[in-house]
């Protein structure tokens, strides 16, 4: 998949142009003067030829999102079954205890990985551009990117002694190992993504899952059953998939100076900091809470519902945006914030389309989810936490893939850390008010109302700079789709009684999926039949 236009180059100045191009851009982007400019008054013929031109180019839209959606599909398919796997064999191998302290590890080293060195993915996608990657962007990058590990490492030692004083060596190097191999594994997988080098991604990503599942699971039966040879074995395995991928890399760059400098780099990036700083509450602090409150068997209840609740809307809407971020932001720089307005829209369609009975069947299936993957004392437990959790992550997904790409495609990343600050401050303080009466339900609400408001929060904010058009017909449709693919996976497994949970499982999966389907073919057609078409190219090439 070539998003490259034939004949140009995406450049990093060409946000800026000249002035006449900065006054067209801006001063068309109003919808009320898009058109007056032109024709004042519009005849009846020249609006019915717009809307068709609009529709025409909607429907070429989305061939693209759906063709990123395939080709990113596999990787990230895999890595969430893996992560699946690991959670249904871990759980079963470990106590909850070490399980919930496995669980932190992860939170706190996605807390600091994010604070300190993933801005690095999406500086580089800003300002490296796509194709041709030159080694004078890689070592300014690398250099920056090695300053930040080391400052992460530090952060992270510091953390592991105030959460768990108890155990904080042992937490400690667990989550240092951690950050050393996501490091490593993602510096090469963005120059990959850089270098439009799609099909060695997804089989890299595929290579990584795999070790991910087999090494930790080799580390318990060879070492002792404790949550940091589950984590180092994990890290090892990003770690060997990293080198793999940055030796592939290495050897399409290009010889050539930086294409942005220092200063450059950090003036992105610094605000990308500051606002995974401001978000921590929007994405960490409910378990942290849980901890203090309870107990890392707390945490493990919550984040086994979360993985479950989590990983299947994840693996749709990270499909769709892997692909579709570059395309966003190469589109605004050559053809103004409109194109990648309407582009969005299509994604924001896209993405409900798919996520939204995702989470319907996983409702409907819950019961049937936690029997058959999580040992009997995890059971009974869930409750409401998967449908909370799967309304969380919907408007977190919204947020970051829809949203917050307008505000990094004006290069204006600080202004994310506005909507952070909101959703943390709720997440927080609905930690506090929910969580002690409530236990993993109040952490799962608290998650819930600080994604709605970073949700709110960054709508209000993309707005005003790039509107873009909500498409209320295909929310609308999906919802329908979505409360026809519930109702029909949980009437599907409620006819099975006392029976093992494989059987109502898949007879409801089944049902939702042949439901989904037909409903899907019942109101879009035309994008049922290139789906099918794709597919079926796919699987002959595979």
């Amino acid at each position: 998949m070539h998003f490259s236009i034939v004949g140009k180059t995406l450049q990093h100045d060409s946000y800026f142009g000249n002035t006449k191009q900065r006054f067209q851009i801006r001063f068309t982007t109003n919808p009320l003067v898009q058109t007056e400019s032109v024709h004042p008054l519009p005849s009846s013929r020249w609006i019915f030829r717009r809307s068709t031109i609009n529709r025409r180019r909607n429907f070429r839209e989305q061939p693209l999102l759906l063709r990123s959606t395939l080709i990113y599909a596999p990787a990230i398919l895999l890595t969430r079954i893996s992560a699946l796997l690991l959670l249904v064999i871990v759980t079963r191998l470990i106590d909850q205890t070490e399980y919930g302290l496995l669980t932190l590890v992860v939170t706190v080293g996605e807390m600091t990985d994010i604070a300190v060195t993933n801005w690095l993915r999406i500086a580089l996608l800003r300002l490296g551009g796509k194709g041709d990657i030159s080694r004078g962007s890689l070592r300014l990058a690398g250099r920056v990117l090695l300053a930040s590990t080391a400052l992460a490492l530090i952060v992270s030692m510091v953390a592991s002694a105030v959460i768990v004083p108890e155990r904080w060596v042992e937490f400690a190097i667990a989550v240092c190992g951690y950050l050393i191999a996501g490091s490593i594994g993602r510096f090469a997988l963005t120059v990959l993504q850089m270098q439009q080098r799609h099909s060695v991604y997804s089989m890299l990503e595929f290579l990584r899952a795999l070790l991910q599942l087999a090494l930790p699971i080799g580390a318990i039966a060879i070492f002792q059953d404790s949550f940091l040879t589950v984590s180092l074995g994990s890290s090892l395995g990003v770690l060997i998939a990293g080198v793999v991928a940055g030796v592939m890399a290495s050897r399409r760059v290009v010889a050539g100076p930086p294409r942005f400098t220092q200063k450059e780099f950090f003036v992105l990036g610094v605000p990308l900091v500051i606002m995974a700083l401001v978000g921590f509450g929007l994405h960490s602090a409910e378990r942290l809470f849980l901890k203090i409150y309870y107990d890392a068997g707390a945490v493990a209840i919550f984040a086994a519902a979360y993985v479950l609740a989590r990983q299947p809307i994840d693996m749709v809407a990270n499909s769709i945006n892997m692909g579709a971020f570059p395309e966003v932001v190469s589109r605004f720089d050559d053809e103004g914030p409109a194109a990648s307005g309407r582009l969005l829209s299509q994604l924001m369609a896209l993405m409900i389309r798919l996520c939204l009975p995702v989470a319907a069947m996983l409702v409907a299936l819950s019961s049937d989810i936690t029997q058959l993957l999580l040992p009997s004392e995890y059971h009974g437990r869930f409750g409401l936490l998967f449908p909370i959790i799967a309304f969380s992550v919907l408007c977190a997904n919204l947020a970051s893939f829809v949203y917050g790409t307008v505000v990094h495609a004006h290069k204006r990343p600080w202004l994310l850390i506005i909507a952070n600050s909101f959703g943390s401050v709720a997440t927080i303080a609905l930690s506090v008010l929910l969580i002690p009466p409530m236990a993993e339900v109040g952490a799962a609400l608290a998650l819930a109302g600080g994604s709605l408001v970073g949700l709110v929060a960054c709508i209000i904010i993309s707005e005003r700079l790039t509107p873009v058009p909500v498409p209320w017909r295909d929310i609308g449709v999906s919802i329908v789709i979505s409360l026809g693919t519930g109702l029909a996976a949980s009437l599907a497994s409620a006819v099975f009684g006392n029976v093992p949970a494989i059987f109502p499982l898949v007879a409801g999966g089944t049902a939702g999926a042949v439901v989904f389907l037909g409903l899907t073919w019942l109101f879009y057609p035309a994008a049922a039949m290139q789906l099918v078409a794709k597919l079926r190219a796919r699987l002959r090439l595979a």
